[in-house]
């Protein structure tokens, strides 16, 4: 089928947006899959050392570790502790894009929150790992088989990272949150709804929801790579099923904010939209005019979807109705 090579910038109507779509089949195994994952990877203590002192900030003195990942090799992550260690009121594990991250998300946390923002695995430059830094290259890594695939390593390291925060800032355990945007929402959508330390959740234009429909739309990020590899390699297809966003997110259960766009070359709308709409605990929509734009509009949506999620995981409990 030939197909108009601006597809990828298609900006969708938001009234169908809106609409619930028929949800994606699941595998009858999927609780037991992420379960026996959680046992193996998210229980037990996390071992870490510091490996540099970052530039403190005036709240916050700034480290760089490293934490023994799930994929059983070095993995790096950023923390930052409240110089006051007695004003901690909340903790912070923060997910990235698949660009990786050199640094942690300073503009994220708040003067009482002690942060984690771990890499995940094969996404740090200067940390080796079997995983490619490619995103092109990583979202294909190990996705012959459900056990191998890079994801679900991506999503246990979300677990050890809350691990290794609470070993450093127990105070943090009193409100641990998530926030997580793009490759870093989708990773969320599936690691939070078996972790039960986490008390609320962020989610920028997550990817990786429905994949029945995000491998139908030609796209600017790393879907394209895995839609065109499924084209040789169809019998990888099953194995997403155990990695959809939209499929996850059914099971989560604590309050909610999804950050979804109505026009995003990198990441189908669609499934951002699908991810809000399997929800099943509180939950809020913020709808964004945009999402993976490189121009000034799509930094002015980046900077109000910021603050929109600062402003939910702020929010009173009594305010979450």
């Amino acid at each position: 089928m030939n197909q108009d090579p601006h597809e990828e910038l298609t900006e969708y109507a938001l009234s169908a947006l809106l609409t619930p779509r028929t949800s994606p089949a699941e595998p009858a195994d999927f609780d037991r899959f992420w379960e026996s994952t959680f046992e193996e990877f998210g229980a037990g203590a996390v071992a870490w050392d510091v490996s540099a002192e970052g530039e403190p900030t005036a709240t916050h003195r700034v480290v760089e570790i490293r934490f023994r990942s799930s994929a059983d090799e070095q993995a790096t992550a950023y923390v930052m502790v409240p110089h006051d260690e007695k004003a901690i009121r909340r903790g912070l594990v923060g997910g990235h894009g698949y660009g990786g991250r050199t640094a942690p998300d300073i503009d994220r946390v708040p003067a009482d929150t002690a942060a984690i923002f771990p890499c995940a695995p094969g996404t740090h430059a200067r940390t080796p790992s079997r995983f490619p830094a490619d995103p092109d290259a990583h979202v294909l890594a190990g996705i012959a088989h459900r056990d191998t695939y890079s994801h679900r390593f991506a999503a246990a390291d979300i677990w050890r990272a809350a691990t290794v925060l609470l070993d450093i800032a127990p105070a943090a355990g009193a409100a641990l949150d998530f926030s997580g945007g793009s490759f870093g929402g989708g990773i969320g959508a599936m690691a939070l709804p078996w972790d039960r330390r986490f008390r609320r959740a962020v989610l920028d234009v997550p990817s990786f929801g429905d994949h029945a429909v995000r491998l139908t739309r030609r796209c600017t990020g790393s879907g394209e790579s895995v839609r065109q590899h499924l084209r040789h390699h169809p019998e990888a297809r099953p194995v997403l099923d155990y990695y959809d966003a939209a499929i996850a997110a059914r099971r989560l259960r604590l309050p909610a904010l999804v950050s979804a766009a109505a026009l995003d070359p990198a990441v189908d709308p669609r499934g951002q939209f699908a991810v809000y709409h399997a929800l099943t605990g509180p939950r809020r929509l913020s709808v964004r005019a945009n999402g993976h734009l490189d121009s000034p509009n799509g930094a002015r949506a980046d900077a109000l979807a910021l603050q929109v999620g600062i402003d939910f995981l702020a929010l009173p409990d009594d305010r979450l109705a």
